[in-house]
């Protein structure tokens, strides 16, 4: 039987009188890649921002390797939400020193995370001159300093070009042999489809679908259905 390190139970979460999240409940295995899809707006970043403590769920629980969920939890999970959080002025080394020192780890870390991500040579440059590739790798070096064994990826290949996007792929595809089990999430079907073990569909804060990725499924279809089924009347 396949260990799972992250559910969630009748999730929701309201922001004023909009239900933003609605009884969501996922279950993610461990060493895994797990798809979270939905149009923009569905929901899938305000799920997310619940598992990395940045929202306060209204109802519902999350467990973290068979506990309930606690901040405490936060050192075993790493997260790239929107925007590489960088300190543009500062080269990739510096700005991986800003988090070894603010976390109290050692700065051996830096070298190991930089050559995860390819990042190793990128000497002095200032980061603010990194492509938007690079960025991002970056980004997802910052979330592995901890050495997390859960990593959130808040649509990681906005804006990259084709190379930066295979890169990322390349990247991703690797972790679980690491230990490291990746939660994904994305608009877009084909990189999905290319990486994800299991996948979970968000229309109109409802998890509409979740399942096994199977060979062969139309998952442009399976999405669509979901989509129109559960979407908010504008």
């Amino acid at each position: 039987m396949n260990e799972v390190i992250l559910e969630t139970k009748k999730l929701c979460k309201t922001f004023k009188k909009q239900e933003a999240i609605k009884d969501i409940s996922i279950s993610v295995q461990k060493n895994s890649i797990y798809g979270l899809l939905g149009p923009n707006g569905a929901g899938k970043s305000t799920l997310l921002k619940m598992i990395t403590g940045m929202l306060r769920p209204n109802c519902g629980e999350i467990l973290f390797n068979g506990h309930k969920w606690s901040r405490k939890d936060l050192r075993e999970i790493g997260s790239l939400i929107e925007s590489a959080p960088l300190y543009e002025n500062l080269t990739a080394k510096e700005n991986l020193k800003v988090r070894t020192t603010v976390l109290g780890l050692p700065d051996s870390r830096i070298e190991e995370v930089l050559n995860i991500v390819e990042l190793e040579d990128t000497g002095k440059k200032k980061t603010g001159q990194f492509s938007m590739g690079m960025k991002q790798r970056l980004g997802i070096a910052i979330s592995l300093i901890n050495n997390p064994k859960l990593l959130i990826l808040d649509e990681p290949t906005n804006g990259l070009d084709p190379f930066g996007i295979q890169e990322l792929r390349e990247l991703i595809r690797s972790f679980p042999k690491k230990d490291i089990t990746v939660i994904l999430s994305s608009h877009i079907l084909s990189e999905v489809e290319q990486i994800a073990d299991h996948i979970g569909i968000i229309s109109g804060g409802i998890l509409g679908y979740a399942g096994e990725l199977k060979q062969g499924e139309d998952l442009e279809k399976l999405f669509m259905n979901i989509a129109k089924k559960y979407r908010r009347d504008e």
